[in-house]
């Protein structure tokens, strides 16, 4: 018997020192490195330069702390966004800023102070601003070189920071502008106040925890009624803040509610009617009497006497009767249908006092204690503390002697009321309503039409009023929101907010830059002095902003001792919210102007997570339109929060956080873009172990393709392309699929829908391709001539599609792709300097090719028991019969099979045909296995005949 030849060496395998392993973590720092050598961000600004413009503004993150997953997720959707845009050809600048102000800074240069034992306050406050700024410095550098490794392409050496000088003089400029246009008041209004802090609070610093209250019920005896037979009896109000009650000025009621005077013990109580039962239940006792009913409406003119007043004879405020004020906020949900008012402590209750002409009287210091003069429990507190509320604390106890005494007084306390409460996002404490000074932007008042040269329009012709609330809304309702839920969420806050806090009692800040007239209360608005101040800050940065200072920058028009010199600082949210005026307008980053006479919204896009509503993206669109009579954006697009693999919370506490920068140690870079890009970032998602092991699957996919791709191109040159209309109808088919592919990723970037921009390039690799396209073609590039048509159509088609996805996954997969083209470019520029790909005409019968692949797709589940069952051992040993018309299609080449037949049944048979030695396909041309096939003897006969 005559040994058969041995023909692998006469098949065309791929070749390429591509390696499937990728090893990122190790292979990632070097692709870092030679773009930064390179200046791979100027370059690419280079090569848009005078193309349309695509303008995101970096939200700015605080510069105190090491990049957490968050900020991984959002950057590298944010670095997905200017790429894409940049390969569809635009100019898409990228420049990063930082928050670097304000409390969480502060804060965490004061915990230091706590450790060292130093107090904050016997620091100089140029010293202490010193060390704020080294801190927040050090944070940006560390956060840069971090989110550098994440392949963000950026201008890293010219980030936007607002301690520049130059941001906290703009950011002062904008402050003047709200003074010279009188969208700045001062007044004592009750605000979200940080006992621990000491300082007033934005909304957006507060969380909300649930905690367990103590509700007291007190009463408040009556002293005056029109009603006679109502004096002597009690009011009774429920609060679960018993702090408040030392600061009690009125009692508030509903008119419209029905009050029962009933008898219990021994004394008579008004109590909303619907809560009678729950209030009696809450002082043990199981029957009352009723005397008579009350409307709502007949409590005017009543006055009650607060139950402290015996101890303090000698204070005014005490042994004055608190009256009784009709209030629409006034319920029966629950408690007893009167509320006790505080106008210090709540703005319920400082609206309806301030209507009946009732002041606060600032009892409670900044620290939660009550000023040491009050006359109960002065230099005591502090407020926020549990057991100074407790039914055994100092307030209780009073109150229940004094209703002990027969003066009114405690009724019932117990410390299990659960409720969700505010908290302090940075110290984690509690905080409360608290009326002091501050200085604030009114949302509802008229204001005077803008004329500046950037305004798109007179806004009073189409406002009616002209209120920064209807300016805000307007625009609301001229932006996009991705998804647009968030346009509801904004909105709802814009409608309900009330007037904005600017001013802070802390200091580290852009100074509120006023002088206030000590006659009359109003702040100086001169130009010539508000330009000394903006030049000084430039020059020098806030600590400009001192006393030393103060005559030189009134001038000699003014004399200091007729004004105060304002020490608050800026609400860190105006300083964010001012970014646009110096990143995209001031000049010192020229690739994000606009073209001349361009007006409008700046950006085209601000993107953060969805907290954002009530935090940036709201301040923004309230600075830019008391300024600009417009938001500073077109677009806004919102992500949720990543949780864990369980979908929990993620907490250093419970140990679920997830480190990315230890999951690029592990797994690289790319592997935490792909899973960024891959989730559904609009909602809330997940990331854990199980999560990025599927994630590192899903790439090791793309990459073998890539490296399929690579391989099966070695040696290719234009000599041997070919005109798509003289290719197979095949390689037309997935040309037309690639152009599918093509417009449906460009809607994903239209769309800012990245997971289906990931989803249908994983998908077009896996299924169109390594499944369908490569499997098929793999008998034609291994064993067909190089010279045949066919393999050079395929080749052909090959190169088209690297060309194309290496484009495609470039923006998702960045050092990766890099890799790839340098693997067969390596002289070439960066893969990131390309754009998007041009794409050849094909044209297909698309719904025939649907009916083949479903065909082929049965063909193969009819195959695999034959192979489980070891009848077979490959596709290529079966005969597949179908009930359906093969027309002109070569079917036993697509489904890989040795023939295909139509018969009335499916079936699939063992096939009789011998096997070719070269191809390995039986064929009924071959006299026996190991023989060649004709097509198999031509190619090597033709390889024998060369040698």
């Amino acid at each position: 018997m005559t040994e058969k030849r041995d023909y692998r060496n006469t098949v065309f395998l791929p070749k390429t020192d591509f390696p499937m392993k990728a090893g990122l973590p190790q292979k990632e720092p070097g692709i870092l490195k030679g773009w930064q050598d390179q200046d791979l961000y100027r370059r690419l600004r280079d090569a848009r330069a005078g193309r349309e413009k695509f303008i995101l503004h970096d939200g700015p993150p605080y510069a105190n702390g090491n990049m957490h997953i968050g900020h991984a997720l959002n950057h590298i959707l944010k670095d997905m966004v200017v790429r894409s845009q940049s390969l569809l050809g635009k100019d898409a600048p990228y420049v990063p800023g930082w928050d670097c102000h304000g409390l969480p800074i502060e804060w965490k240069v004061e915990e230091e102070y706590r450790k060292k034992k130093k107090n904050k306050d016997e620091v100089p406050p140029k010293e202490f601003r010193a060390e704020c700024r080294a801190y927040a410095q050090t944070w940006v550098n560390a956060q840069r070189e971090q989110l550098k490794r994440l392949g963000i392409n950026a201008d890293w050496d010219n980030p936007y920071l607002t301690m520049d000088f130059t941001a906290e003089a703009t950011i002062v400029a904008e402050l003047l502008k709200f003074a010279r246009s009188g969208q700045l008041y001062r007044g004592a209004k009750p605000v979200m106040w940080s006992p621990v802090e000491k300082t007033a609070l934005a909304e957006a610093e507060v969380e909300y925890e649930d905690i367990t209250s103590t509700q007291i019920d007190v009463a408040f005896e009556i002293v005056e009624a029109v009603d006679t037979d109502l004096i002597g009896a009690y009011v009774v109000i429920w609060t679960t803040t018993p702090w408040t009650l030392p600061v009690n000025q009125a009692i508030g009621y509903g008119a419209h509610i029905d009050y029962h005077l009933i008898e219990a013990d021994g004394n008579k109580y008004l109590i909303a009617e619907p809560l009678v039962e729950a209030f009696i239940k809450r002082l043990g006792h199981e029957t009352h009497d009723l005397h008579f009913f009350v409307k709502g409406a007949s409590l005017a003119g009543t006055k009650v006497r607060h139950p402290m007043a015996h101890a303090f004879p000698e204070s005014e405020f005490y042994t004055r009767p608190r009256p009784l004020l009709s209030g629409e906020f006034v319920t029966v949900e629950s408690g007893t249908g009167f509320v006790h008012l505080a106008p210090d402590h709540g703005e319920d209750d400082f609206a309806l006092c301030k209507a009946n002409k009732i002041n606060p009287v600032f009892a409670v210091d900044g620290d939660g204690r009550y000023r040491a003069d009050w006359p109960w429990l002065g230099g005591e507190g502090s407020v926020i503390n549990p057991k100074f509320n407790a039914p055994d604390g100092p307030i209780c106890t009073a109150l229940r002697e004094a209703n002990e005494g027969g003066h009114g007084g405690l009724l019932a306390a117990s410390a299990d009321y659960k409720h969700s409460y505010p908290h302090s996002w940075r110290s984690k404490a509690k905080v409360i309503y608290r009326c002091t000074p501050q200085w604030f932007v009114p949302m509802d008042k008229d204001l005077a039409p803008l004329h500046e040269a950037e305004d798109m329009f007179d806004l009073a012709t189409i406002l009616s009023p002209d209120t920064l609330r209807n300016r805000a809304k307007a625009a609301i309702d001229a932006t996009r929101f991705v998804p647009d839920k968030g346009r509801n969420r904004i909105g709802s806050m814009v409608d309900g907010r009330p007037d904005w806090v600017l001013s802070r009692q802390r200091a580290w800040g852009v100074p509120i830059t006023l002088f206030v007239d000590r006659k009359t209360g109003e702040y100086l608005n001169d130009p010539a002095v508000n330009a000394r101040i903006i030049d000084a800050i430039r020059a020098e940065g806030v600590d400009a902003w001192e006393d030393a200072r103060a005559q030189e920058y009134l001038g000699a028009d003014y004399n200091l001792e007729d004004y105060e010199r304002v020490t608050d600082i800026l609400d860190v949210w105006f300083d964010s919210g001012s970014t646009h005026a110096f990143v995209l307008e001031s000049g010192k980053w020229p690739d994000l102007l606009r073209p001349e006479g361009y007006t409008g919204p700046k950006a085209d896009l601000y993107l953060e997570g969805s907290d954002q509503h009530r935090g940036w993206f709201q301040s923004s669109l309230l600075e830019s339109c008391a300024t600009r009579g417009h938001a500073p954006y077109k677009a806004i697009l919102t992500h949720g929060f990543t949780m864990d693999q369980k979908g929990m919370k993620m907490s250093k506490s419970l140990g679920n956080t997830v480190d990315p920068l230890k999951v690029m140690e592990t797994y690289g870079a790319d592997i935490i873009r792909l899973w960024a890009l891959s989730v559904d970032y609009t909602e809330d998602h997940r990331i854990g172990d199980e999560i990025l092991k599927g994630i590192a699957d899903q790439y090791r996919k793309l990459r073998n393709t890539f490296r399929y791709l690579l391989g099966a191109l070695d040696g290719f040159s234009d000599a041997e392309r070919v005109d798509v209309a003289a290719m197979p109808e095949l390689e037309r088919y997935v040309l037309a699929l690639l152009a599918r592919l093509d417009g449906t990723l460009r809607q994903a970037i239209a769309d800012y829908d990245f997971n289906s921009y990931v989803r249908a390039l994983t998908d077009f690799c896996n299924e169109d391709l390594s499944a369908f396209f490569f499997d098929i073609r793999k008998d034609c590039l291994y064993c067909d001539a190089v010279d045949d048509p066919k393999r050079m159509a395929y080749r052909t088609t090959l190169d088209i599609l690297f060309h194309a996805l290496i484009r495609y996954a470039a923006p998702v997969l960045v050092f990766t792709a890099e890799e790839v083209w340098a693997s067969r470019y390596p002289e070439a520029d960066s893969v990131h300097l390309l754009e998007w790909p041009e794409l050849p005409q094909s044209s297909v019968d698309e719904d025939k090719w649907s009916a083949i692949r479903a065909t082929r797709m049965a063909a193969n589940e009819a195959i695999e028991p034959l192979r489980r069952e070891k009848v077979i051992k490959s596709s290529l040993e079966a005969e597949y019969t179908y009930a359906g018309d093969p027309g002109d299609t070569d079917l036993a080449e697509i489904f890989i099979v040795a023939a295909v037949h139509t018969g009335p049944e499916t079936k699939v048979e063992k096939t009789g045909h011998h096997k070719c030695g070269r191809c390995w396909r039986h064929l009924p041309e071959v006299a026996e296995d190991g023989d060649l096939c004709s097509r198999c003897d031509q190619v090597v006969s033709g390889m024998d005949g060369a040698e």
